[in-house]
């Protein structure tokens, strides 16, 4: 059996051992200190951010913001099926991997080496002066070319690498955020048209019945020409309408399909828009609160970390890489040798490189690494500002779309009550066939005007909901949780 005990040379198994400990402990980093920019956005928000605090949009499920059933096992489906979401999972599979190749970098690779060799050595070249033939057999572990990190180089490319996975990480929570308010808005485009497709449709079949009543009036000389072409206007009005709204309602349809992901069929009745219970009085608390709730800022800063990573990575290569190989087993001519006493071998040896004349290479290297971390600053603070704005501009339209949805409703009852006393003033000879169907037709738009109002005021608690990084949660939990 072969005789594998250690050799024994302590010093020269100590300076090993320092050595690979001062690799793996001792490297220092040449990264920047980082420090988080400055969000450059005002300290308020410019609208009144008030709402129930316990309903932050951060700890409130998407269950429970969105209350419709049927749009819940919409949204459901969409996080299971939706292939941007998918990829977005993949993302961060493969940032995970570059991680661990990178982390493992850090620890030397040990492998089970062995090999065989025959040679036939010239005669010229024989001490004896004839030829002859040498075996050659080795086996044992290898420790292969494993740099000592002392200036921080590979711990750099880690800390990069770790950054990035965090940053895929991020932006994967930021997709399901975007998919969840794509899906509901598109629900709600969806649903909107279909109102207004009802509305047309009842409105056609209503001006169908006033086109045969108006026919029967000329047929008996009650009314002229002109008031019948007038009737007939209204009919074809709601017609063209009618066949608007089918294809816009087909179309959302598919749109709603694409990012559901497949057709799912057995969901629950819908709702009307006026029945909708989404949640409209999330607090938006201050800007600085987006710095942690918003996943894409997250993933931006993320990024940010890994090129001032890559700026130490970079500054390390300027400096000596010092790199050690070596291997320890049994040799000997013979097969059968390697199991016998005094087989055992073992080698080790340092090595340096230092870059001296490399054309630039090492300093345009650090160049774009700085000049890519300024970028990842830019887009880390531009982040930051359209966040801002998307919060902003969500709590500016929610006072103002409540009080828009307000007041199509009245107006929407002034529409109903005049169309009433144009109809008893015609009926009396009052007034004109003309000013009748001016009625009609400014009820229609009246109608079709609160469906589409109460649609943009659905759609803004949305972009509400979203713009505060409401949706990673899929039911309510405490702030003490989340945070």
């Amino acid at each position: 059996m072969a005789n594998l005990s250690l050799p024994r040379s302590p010093r020269l198994l100590q300076l090993c051992a320092a050595l690979m400990v001062a690799g793996v402990l001792g490297g220092c980093s040449l990264a920047p200190t980082y420090d988080r920019p400055q969000a450059p956005v005002e300290t308020a928000y410019p609208a009144d951010a008030a709402g129930r605090a316990e309903l932050q949009a951060v700890n409130l499920g998407w269950r429970q913001f969105f209350p419709d059933q049927r749009l819940q096992q919409l949204i459901a489906a969409a996080l299971e099926n939706n292939r941007d979401l998918r990829t977005a999972v993949l993302n961060i599979e493969e940032a995970r991997a570059q991680y661990q190749i990178a982390r493992a970098d850090l620890l030397p690779n040990l492998n089970v080496t062995g090999n065989a060799a025959r040679s036939r050595t010239a005669a010229s070249q024989s001490l004896t002066g004839q030829p002859f033939i040498s075996n050659s057999y080795q086996v044992g572990l290898a420790v292969p070319a494993y740099e000592l990190d002392f200036f921080g180089r590979v711990r750099s490319l880690k800390d990069a690498a770790l950054a990035t996975y965090l940053s895929t990480e991020e932006a994967q929570k930021s997709a399901q955020i975007s998919l969840i308010a794509q899906v509901a808005q598109a629900y709600l485009s969806e649903r909107s048209y279909a109102e207004q497709l009802q509305l047309a449709n009842d409105t056609l079949k209503s001006r169908e019945a006033n086109l045969d009543l108006a026919q029967k009036r000329l047929d008996v000389g009650a009314s002229s020409a002109l008031d019948f072409r007038l009737t007939q206007t209204l009919v074809e009005s709601a017609r063209v309408s009618k066949s608007q709204l089918e294809r816009q309602r087909a179309q959302a349809e598919n749109a709603l399909t694409l990012l559901v992901g497949k057709k799912v069929g057995d969901l629950p009745p819908a709702q009307l828009l006026s029945d909708e219970k989404i949640v409209t009085d999330i607090p938006a608390g201050l800007p600085s609160d987006l710095l942690t709730n918003r996943p894409d800022i997250r993933s931006a800063e993320q990024s940010l970390l890994a090129a001032n990573a890559n700026i130490g990575a970079a500054r390390a290569a300027f400096f000596p890489r010092i790199s050690l190989t070596g291997s320890f087993g049994s040799a000997s001519s013979t097969l059968g040798g390697l199991f016998e006493s005094g087989s055992g071998a073992w080698s080790f040896g340092p090595s340096l490189s230092l870059p001296i004349f490399d054309f630039g290479r090492n300093s345009a290297n650090l160049d774009l690494a700085e000049v890519r971390k300024n970028k990842a600053v830019v887009t880390y603070e531009k982040t930051i500002q359209t966040a801002f704005r998307e919060v902003a501009d969500a709590l500016v339209a929610r006072g103002t779309l409540d009080d828009q949805v307000k007041a199509q409703e009245a107006f929407l009852a002034a529409q109903q009550e005049r169309l009433k006393l144009t109809d008893l003033r015609f009926k009396n000879g009052i007034a004109s066939s003309l000013d009748q169907l001016d009625a009609q037709r400014d009820l229609f738009s009246a109608q079709q005007a609160l469906i589409q109002a109460r649609q943009l005021r659905l759609n803004n608690a949305i972009d509400l909901y979203k713009a505060l990084g409401g949706g990673l949660q899929e039911n309510s939990v405490p702030p003490s949780v989340s945070g």
